[in-house]
């Protein structure tokens, strides 16, 4: 049987069980009022406000904190979903290529190891024609919605790591899913069939109601591109929790990315076309995965909305919601050299050749810095460990003041393998000064690299 339908969106109802039509992209996650298809009012911050009801709790083996603010207590959402469905019906027919890839989607956004065991599933929901399916761990959420022949409509919760070893592991075609009154839940593809225990889906925690609003849509490939070129400099130090995200600068005609980590700074910049400015933070995992479900045309637009407290991520049929970093952004703008004394013009491939040879002899022991000296015509890289010596160079375009800086191997090589040009030009104000790193034309990134103090220095 062939289905001939289009994929719907998701309202922002309490419920998510009512679909939209195509014609607008906006998610569940979203305040936007249907009718206009434009911005609602900023009645989606009432949640923020003193005089709505606090976060509300959901209680299963222990309590788990709701980060939904929506409308009615928590105990009055529970009896009305109760009302309104069973959920422990669910029968559906899918394809296994499709549910495959929805499941390992949205498995990113699910808790590995929790206390309370419906943080580790996945909620899927049958309704229609189609096949929602959730991951929640109360900071990032992902849905997506996949083709389905629903028999029965309703929703469970099913353990993803399980889910996901058994769809992979199931013959090609098409994969029954049925969930019986006492908990089990058949999962069946030709011959092969499990039988599991499914979780209630009242105890899956509610998405929040974010109120973000439509920001800016940016395509694809423009989006991987500043990821993919700042993600290496993003802190792991949890005790400066704001350098632990990106940084969006989203101005009406262009959006900058920056990241840091004090020891290392990413800056790109793109122009783009957007409907406010706003400044936020985004989590680090939250960009990798997003990161990771960007489709593979890089013409597809991506539909970002945004406030002071979540950013949504719209693309290929995924809806990826975020919970913000919230602090203060080291202003960057101050830590960037406003000139130079020296100026090195450099083959990009050829410099991480030279500084991958001169790594061996460096280990997670062993961390002695490079010595690079830059001097007229050419580049000489020096390392001494107790594991050896090595000297190497090659030739390069230098211009002003010789000078001899330390390095950290692995924070200049990062630099230069995400600088993806055949050459890129070093800016040097000094043997103690953050090193630029930027494209010999054009403005499409700039890095700082922190130089080494050498013992004897």
């Amino acid at each position: 049987m062939v289905f001939n339908i289009q994929l719907p969106f998701f309202t922002a109802d309490v419920e998510r069980t009512t679909a939209l039509p195509d014609s607008t992209f906006h998610s569940q996650f979203l305040n936007i009022s249907v009718e206009n298809q434009i911005p609602a009012s900023r009645q989606g911050f009432a949640e923020f406000s003193t005089s709505s009801p606090p976060p509300t709790t959901i209680t299963t083996t222990s309590s788990i904190k709701k980060t939904g603010f929506c409308i009615g207590s928590h105990e009055e959402r529970q009896q009305n979903r109760r009302k309104k469905r069973r959920e422990e019906d669910l029968n559906i027919i899918c394809d296994k290529t499709l549910l495959s890839a929805a499941i390992d989607g949205v498995s990113k956004a699910v808790t590995l190891r929790s206390t309370i065991p419906v943080l580790e599933g996945i909620l899927l929901k049958a309704e229609g024609f189609q096949l929602t399916l959730t991951g929640y761990d109360l900071e990032m959420g992902i849905v997506t919605t996949i083709e389905a022949n629903v028999k029965e409509p309703g929703e469970i919760v099913l353990n993803a790591k399980l889910l996901s070893s058994m769809i992979s592991r199931m013959p090609a075609g098409q994969i029954t899913i049925q969930s019986a009154d006492n908990g089990k839940t058949t999962i069946q593809s030709g011959v092969a069939q499990f039988e599991i225990q499914s979780m209630s889906a009242t105890d899956f925690p509610e998405l929040p109601n974010t109120g973000a609003e439509e920001t800016l849509t940016i395509k694809t490939g423009v989006l991987r591109d500043m990821i993919d070129r700042t993600l290496y400099a993003v802190s792991q130090d949890e005790k400066k929790p704001a350098h632990t995200g990106e940084l969006f600068e989203i101005e009406p005609d262009k959006m900058t990315i920056v990241a840091l980590d004090g020891y290392r700074l990413a800056i790109v910049e793109r122009p783009v076309t957007a409907v406010k400015d706003i400044r936020i933070i985004v989590p680090s995992k939250t960009m990798t995965e997003v990161s990771h479900l960007l489709p593979n045309d890089d013409e597809e637009p991506v539909h970002i909305c945004a406030n002071r407290r979540y950013v949504v991520f719209m693309t290929a049929g995924y809806t990826i919601m975020s919970r913000l970093i919230e602090g203060e952004f080291l202003n960057y703008h101050n830590v960037i050299p406003a000139g130079s004394r020296t100026r090195v013009t450099i083959d990009t491939k050829e410099f991480i050749e030279t500084i991958e040879r001169a790594s061996l002899i460096i280990t997670e022991r062993l961390k002695n810095p490079l010595r690079i000296t830059f001097t007229e015509g050419k580049v000489v890289v020096r390392c001494q460990t107790n594991l050896g010596r090595v000297v190497d160079e090659f030739n390069a375009e230098c211009e002003g003041d010789e000078v001899e800086i330390g390095f950290n191997n692995r924070y200049l090589l990062d630099a230069l393998r995400n600088a993806r040009t055949e050459k890129v030009r070093m800016e040097i104000s000094g043997p103690l000064s953050p090193v630029k790193v930027l494209p010999t034309e054009g403005s499409d990134f700039l890095y700082l690299v922190l130089p080494v103090r050498f013992k004897n220095d």
